[in-house]
């Protein structure tokens, strides 16, 4: 921990490492490991009136796993997709639309 303060001091950009590592050594690395994401946890939780909302970091690609769920739940049929950027909120508002009526899942 001793050391951990004076990297603070020295080096405050490695503290992050070294922080992990502590915990790694001392409870386990159980600790820092995040979960592996699962589409089909996230879905069995959600229900017809509670839609599935995720924040997405810079860089990351939803669509493929989309298309598995898809694929998993005999959905192939009923999905649609649309980017949420200028000018496509009318868009996007049409096929929800869509989807709520005829039972569609809509990636937006």
């Amino acid at each position: 921990m001793q050391k951990m303060l004076v990297l603070k001091a020295v080096r405050p950009d490695k503290i992050t490492a070294a922080l992990q590592n502590y915990i790694s050594e001392q409870i386990g690395p159980q600790y820092i490991t995040p979960p592996t994401f699962r589409l089909m946890n996230c879905y069995k939780d959600s229900s017809n009136i509670t839609p599935l909302i995720f924040v997405l970091s810079s860089g990351t690609d939803p669509v493929a796993s989309f298309k598995k769920l898809c694929a998993d739940c005999d959905m192939l049929n009923r999905y649609d997709t649309i980017s949420l950027g200028q000018g496509q909120a009318k868009k996007a508002e049409a096929k929800l639309e869509v989807g709520r009526t005829k039972g569609w899942w809509i990636l937006l």
